[in-house]
Parts: structure tokens; sequence; C-alpha cells
């Protein structure tokens, strides 16, 4: 086999692996790569119909690799949506979810949201993007119950424009977010946005 060859297969199997992604930015960013490395094989071997489709695809690609990226931190892209726990469409979710999010969350259960008090549905369009369920933790605190992202924005911290300054838990009268205790991924996630360690848990001042 030569090394042509290994290009080929390469990115055909590429291309194959990014449309298996559930995450919209790395299917691009696979999808990108293997148009790229198809480019080069079919212009190497001169089939220029497939050359002329690679760079399409590559183009395009990259015009929504950038598109996402700049749009990430754009208030303009998502927006914060107060939800009681009790609505049908977010138990709906919950319950579409719940799998995944007992991953990210072990042990949260229907009784945690019931505990919850108020929640933010974050969206993009009309598109849902995640879920955020808290409760009054007294003086002036909110204790995160969820923090939860649906799959496909998995890559972007879309939780920043709940928690930031000026937005719905600064609304509400709170000074500080206290993040979920048996949350995986907490310490990769939320100081991102801004939480810091006190203690044992993650907290976000808002003050």
């Amino acid at each position: 086999m030569t090394a042509l060859d290994i290009l080929g297969w390469a990115g055909s199997a590429l291309l194959v692996y990014s449309v298996l992604q559930t995450r919209i930015l790395r299917l691009r960013f696979f999808n990108c790569v293997a148009s790229v490395l198809l480019l080069i094989f079919n212009a190497a071997i001169h089939v220029w119909p497939m050359v002329g489709l690679n760079l399409a695809l590559t183009a395009i690609n990259g015009f929504y690799i950038v598109r996402l990226v700049r749009g990430r931190h754009d208030s303009r892209s998502y927006q914060v949506v107060e939800v009681l726990p009790t609505e049908g469409y977010l138990r709906h979710l919950l319950h579409s979810f719940d799998t995944d999010i007992q991953r990210f969350n072990p042990g949260f259960s229907t009784s945690d949201a019931d505990g919850a008090e108020f929640g933010f549905l974050i969206l993009t369009g009309a598109e849902t993007v995640g879920v955020v369920l808290a409760r009054d933790a007294g003086d002036r605190s909110a204790q995160v119950e969820l923090d939860y992202v649906l799959p496909k924005y998995r890559d972007f911290t879309p939780g920043e424009f709940v928690y930031r300054q000026g937005g719905p838990f600064t609304s509400r009268g709170y000074q500080r977010v206290i993040a979920p205790p048996n949350m995986l991924g907490a310490d990769a996630y939320l100081p991102k946005i801004g939480f810091r360690h006190q203690g044992d848990a993650l907290v976000l001042d808002l003050a």
C-alpha cells in the first residue's frame, strides 16, 4: 500500500468518523480535516469532480467552524428562558436525556428536580442547548441542583449565559451560586465561567 493509498483510506475513515459525532463542533472539525485529506488524494489521482466537491465541503465546514467559535460567547446566539421545574416540556427533557444526565450527575433523580424552586432553559433559536435547576440556599445564595448541556453543544460553555453578572441569578437577587456537589467534570467546565473552589464546593460570586 502506497502513501497515497493510506491518505485516501485515512480521509475516508475520518469522514465516516466525523458523521458519527454528536457534538456539532467536533463533527464540523473532523469533517473539514477529512475533506482536506480527500481533496489532496483526489487531486493526486486527477479526479477533479471529487476535488471540487471536497473543496466546497472544506469551505462550508470552515465557514461554520468560524461561525460557531465566534458565536460561543455571543449573547445574540443564546437566550435564557426561566421555567418552573414542574413544567411539562422540562419534565420531558429530563426524561428524554435521563441516561446522559445520570452519566454526568450520578444520583440525580426526579426528587432532586422536585426540590428545585426555579430553572432556566438555554436556547439557540428554538432549540434547547442546556438546562439549569436551582433552589434558594439562604443568605442570598442559590444552590444549583442540575447543570446539564445537551451532547450537541458540549464543546461550548452555554452555562455562562445563566451565570454571568447581570444574568438571571442576579435578577433574582442572588450574590452567590453554589455548583452541584456531584457533577462530574465540574472542575473542567465551571472554572471557565467564573466558579472558584471554596472548601469542597465550587462557588461563583456575583456581587
